[in-house]
């Protein structure tokens, strides 16, 4: 008869199998720590930190203003920010490709917030895996409540803080404080918004869990398609391990493989697989088991690695590492990226000007010889700096006469202006005449914009 398997996190009958994950520490878990380390302090401090006048990183979305690196981006922009983005999600691709899933147990932030926060914190109060499996399925007690209610304060604490820092990616660190520290009449948007996202962070990292991962994330599933037999993923060596068998002592058997069948990288595994079955969606290649696996084979006199870094193509003919066509041709792709990203960040200009010939009207005949155009022009100023802003054309012979005074734009902020463009009438010989704008600031040219002068035909 065939035999049925289960998913990690289900029970043959259906219902959730909730994990609990044995903790060990090696010297990926170390590298991971100071990774995870790092990247926390980074999301925590970024949207406090800032440069030039600007917030570090903010993704207002209602505003669709978004700031990186201290760099505003603003709607007219939108296209170089979805170039970066772009060009981030292939970058994933192309290191997952090489690599596997290592973004997942490494960078993402769920991953890293549940395996080096939540869980420590879980393991701090309730204790090792078998601990807190009787824990769970034992009478509610006095031991019981305590924990329990303790652990679940600090997860609440922590997903506020979470919720907050969120928060300030979003609306900006200014105006999170403005709501901490002014009247919640004032700000009652964003007090529930704030707890509203309290309460999603607590039930993602106190019930989703590694649910997040195997079911809601995409990625996963795209690994499949991404990878191929010259990928490095987190694996089993199943040519040294087979065939498994428990290690015997005195046992001088030579037909069994290196593998114990001790099952710890199981035991540590946060999504529950078994890694010997091969590479499975549910990997998210934390090195858990590398760790725990070569500690097994120190205490047994073993060469570490028998769960390493392998490709298909390492395990089964030996072969080193390739750079192979796909990743080249990825790699090319990026670099073009980079090129046409940079070009466009470097070319950016303070003020961004949208200029347009009044619509249904013709031109107009002025004293002097002159043929005027009426035109609309918007202007916005990305800088944290109000600038006084005069537009000139670059044609000398030609004229401006505004409708209104120069316009002077405060920071981050929008004007709209009407003013004639005037030009000789003996200087027109077309239907249409190119015009260039100078746009100026304390005489400094900072923007130049061309339009169609609409005139007579001499």
């Amino acid at each position: 008869m065939e035999e049925i398997t289960y998913h990690s996190t289900v029970e043959a009958s259906g219902k959730r199998r909730w994990l609990y994950p044995l903790l060990r520490k090696g010297a990926f878990y170390k590298y991971r720590s100071i990774v995870s380390y790092v990247l926390l302090i980074f999301l925590f401090a970024a949207p406090f930190i800032k440069l030039n006048g600007h917030q570090f990183m903010m993704f207002n979305i209602i505003e669709r203003k978004f700031i990186l690196f201290g760099q505003v981006f603003w709607p007219q922009d939108f296209f170089i920010f979805v170039l970066a983005m772009l060009l981030v999600l292939i970058s994933i691709v192309l290191f997952t490709i090489a690599f596997g899933r290592v973004f997942c147990g490494w960078i993402c932030p769920q991953t890293i917030f549940l395996e080096m926060v939540f869980r420590k914190i879980e393991v701090w109060i309730e204790g090792e895996p078998l601990a807190r499996k009787k824990l769970d399925e034992g009478e509610w007690n006095q031991d019981k409540i305590i924990k329990k209610t303790v652990k679940h304060f600090l997860f609440l604490l922590i997903s506020f803080l979470i919720s907050n820092t969120f928060l300030a990616y979003i609306i900006g660190s200014d105006n999170l404080i403005s709501i901490m520290i002014e009247p919640i009449q004032l700000h009652w948007v964003g007090f529930i918004s704030i707890w509203i996202f309290t309460f999603v962070f607590y039930l993602v990292f106190s019930q989703l869990r590694e649910l997040v991962c195997i079911v809601a994330c995409p990625y996963g599933r795209l690994q499949g398609v991404m990878l191929d037999k010259n990928s490095l993923v987190v694996a089993y060596n199943y040519i040294r391990g087979e065939p498994r068998g428990k290690l015997k002592k005195g046992d001088a058997e030579s037909h069994l493989g290196d593998c114990v069948d001790c099952n710890l990288c199981v035991a540590v595994c946060p999504t529950g697989i078994d890694i010997r079955k091969g590479t499975q969606l549910e990997c998210v290649n934390c090195t858990a088991c590398i760790d725990a696996c070569d500690s097994v084979m120190d205490k047994i006199h073993k060469p570490r690695k028998l769960i390493g870094f392998y490709s298909e193509e390492m395990i089964v003919n030996h072969h080193q590492p390739t750079f192979t066509l796909r990743m080249k041709a990825y790699s090319l792709i990026i670099v073009a990226m980079i090129a046409v990203l940079s070009y466009f960040l470097l070319s950016r200009k303070d003020v961004d000007v949208t200029l347009l010939r009044a619509g249904g009207m013709l031109y107009q005949e002025q004293p002097g010889g002159y043929i005027s155009n009426l035109y609309n022009a918007e202007l916005t100023n990305k800088t944290v700096y109000p600038m006084n802003i005069e537009i000139v054309p670059e044609d000398k012979n030609q004229k401006i006469t505004w409708i209104q005074a120069a316009p002077k734009i405060e920071k981050e902020s929008t004007v709209k202006v009407t003013f004639f463009v005037l030009l000789p009438e003996k200087s027109i010989h077309q239907r249409k005449t190119n015009v260039v704008l100078l746009v100026k600031q304390n005489d400094k040219i900072i923007n130049k914009v061309k339009t169609n002068f609409l005139g007579p035909v001499n």
